[in-house]
């Protein structure tokens, strides 16, 4: 028994509350070296008539760990608990205070769960687990009305660099909601809308005002509306972590120095304001001269951020906000924010653009999701770079799991490509098969998806300003096939709540193989996906997995020999099955 592998502590991802009546608690040992891992959880009032052992599940593993997990309701919402660890030859408690040779007999340096406490439960929003989300980049989705064009427009389709514009506007999507409801969309999250001198608006020069070249505040309003009564919701991009270097406040810091009513709404090292061998004296995004950092503890630049934030929701009725480089901002400015956000509309979606681990930004109190990176590496490596086999891939998938309470897990945003990054088809190389394997994971695995533009017809496009094209509308240069595909991909997430809601394993993920199999379930049904990652046609055979299964598509019975599923999978081939719970 190796007890230095052990690993627990109360709240974050290892004891937190699922709902009001709900707690999960999590410990971690050496992987296989455990037996039976047995929770052992009372009040701390009435300890000896509340005690109870409950058997803990392995939620999940990665390459060193088992991931142990139970759920109980504590019948006055308080909690003290302990671990019993079983290797098979050895016994061990663990409390608080360390190991034990002996059960505890007293509450006394147990853990705690002091109070489960309604305010503190992380609950994003109900809509989030079922949505199917649509990235657009306004500038280059569609042209609806070319008179707002800049005077530097391109024609539509051209080579996109840095400084480019081909008219994409709000009226342009518009004129397309169609496609959006044909494939299956449910949000939209749109990158900046707001008056900027870029392509990419991130660089805001008026928070309160759509860019003239995409419309106008009254339009982006008729926009919405007509989203929602398709079913579709609206996520606006917020840069709250830098300005452009033409927004107002900036602009009267830069002319007054150290007397403008502005000077502390900047992070400023020496006055004037200025770059010295590329450096800007002041704090800018990534060195930026022209996106000068906010500094959000100051009230009255917080009371403008605040305000923002609030009016969008109440005059245009957007659902929620993405927020860009949000790890770069404080951590009291997004409880703020989360207060005033949820104030006005409870039922906003919080999500923040963050790369890294996240737990710090996910504890209810401050972001609903954030942009899930580690998973997209993780997938990429393994369906498009074949960097890692399925057992690395499971081990990373595992850890990330492991990582998040469950509410985070099944409401993060799940991207395979962005406007930041390489297009997923050229990320595979062009090879429409394992774009398609990609996508199948994103659809089938805990999360909301999130599919790029032009993605579901075959857009390609290399590193930034690449993978910002324009978008296809001529159907004869549309790849049909993707669409069809991601359209039945869509269809099979709303159809099967397992997929949105259920619980995730893997059943098959070895090393040096590129099969690939796990399940989904809930109390319904159970979904079985059988992925092959190779070059040739493989067999793969699963045990224990029970009989009668369908296949998800097609509803055709899949011959099974007991508990024995054996499946042939082309290359690069996948079969999706169903059975009832």
């Amino acid at each position: 028994m190796e007890l230095e592998a052990i690993y627990h502590r109360p709240k974050l991802n290892w004891s937190y509350a699922r709902d009001e009546r709900t707690v999960h608690v999590r410990v971690r040992t050496r992987k296989d070296d455990m037996k039976l891992v047995t929770l052992i959880v009372a009040d701390k009032y009435v300890f000896e008539s509340s005690k109870q052992e409950i058997p803990m599940r392995k939620l999940i593993s990665d390459a060193l760990f088992d991931y142990w997990q139970a759920e109980t309701t504590p019948p006055y919402r308080r909690l003290c608990y302990s671990f019993k660890f079983t290797d098979g030859e050895e016994t061990a408690w663990l409390t608080e205070r360390g190991f034990q040779a002996a059960t505890p007999v007293t509450n006394i340096g147990m853990f705690e769960y002091p109070f489960l406490n309604p305010a503190d439960i992380f609950t994003p929003p109900a809509w989030v687990k079922d949505a199917i989300f649509y990235q657009i980049f306004p500038e280059r989705f569609a042209n609806g009305d070319p008179a707002n064009d800049p005077a530097n427009v391109l024609p539509w389709g051209g080579k996109p660099e840095w400084n480019s514009f081909f008219g994409g506007d709000l009226q342009g999507v518009m004129d397309h909601l169609d496609h959006l409801n044909e494939l299956g969309v449910t949000a939209i999250y749109f990158t900046p809308v707001f008056e900027a001198t870029t392509n990419h608006k991130y660089d805001t020069q008026n928070y309160l005002k759509v860019d003239k070249h995409f419309g106008d505040n009254a339009l982006l309003k008729r926009l919405v509306d007509a989203c929602h009564e398709r079913g579709i919701r609206v996520l606006l991009d917020a840069v709250f972590n830098h300005a452009g270097g033409t927004f107002g406040p900036f602009l009267d810091a830069k002319a007054k120095g150290e007397s403008s009513e502005y000077a502390d709404w900047f992070h400023v090292k020496e006055w004037p304001l200025r770059v010295e061998d590329g450096v800007p004296t002041y704090d800018a995004f990534a060195f930026e001269p022209h996106m000068p950092k906010l500094n959000t503890e100051n009230p009255s630049v917080k009371k403008y951020f605040l305000d923002v934030a609030r009016y969008w929701i109440e005059e245009v009725g957007i659902d929620g906000w993405r927020l860009d480089v949000a790890n770069e901002v404080d951590h009291r400015f997004w409880r703020e924010f989360r207060d005033t956000v949820k104030a006005t509309n409870p039922e906003a979606y919080i999500l923040g653009e963050i790369w890294h681990d996240s737990m710090m930004w996910l504890q209810g109190d401050q972001f609903d999701a954030v942009m899930n990176y580690p998973f997209t590496n993780a997938v990429l490596d393994y369906f498009t770079k074949r960097l890692t086999d399925t057992e690395q891939f499971a081990s990373e998938i595992g850890a990330l799991i492991a990582a998040f309470p469950e509410q985070a897990t099944i409401s993060a945003f799940n991207i395979l490509d962005s406007h930041d990054t390489p297009r997923l088809l050229t990320q595979c190389g062009g090879d429409h098969a394992r774009m398609k394997l990609a996508a199948l994971f994103q659809f089938t695995y805990p999360g909301v998806p999130c599919i790029y533009y032009g993605d579901e017809v075959g857009l390609e496009g290399g590193a930034d300003p690449d993978c910002r094209k324009c978008m296809e509308w001529d159907p004869v240069k549309q790849d049909a096939d993707l669409f069809r595909f991601y359209k039945e991909l869509i269809e099979l997430r709303k159809r099967h709540s397992t997929l949105r809601t259920g619980e995730f394993r893997f059943l098959h993920a070895e090393s040096g193989d590129m099969r690939l199999a796990y399940e989904r379930t809930n109390q319904e049904e159970r979904l079985i996906v059988a992925i092959n990652n190779s070059k040739r046609a493989r067999k793969l055979v699963l045990k224990g997995c029970g009989s009668e299964w369908r296949d998800a598509w097609t509803d055709a019975t899949v011959p099974s020999t007991g508990n024995r599923l054996e499946l042939t999978l082309p290359a690069f081939g996948y079969r999706v099955l169903k059975a009832d719970n």
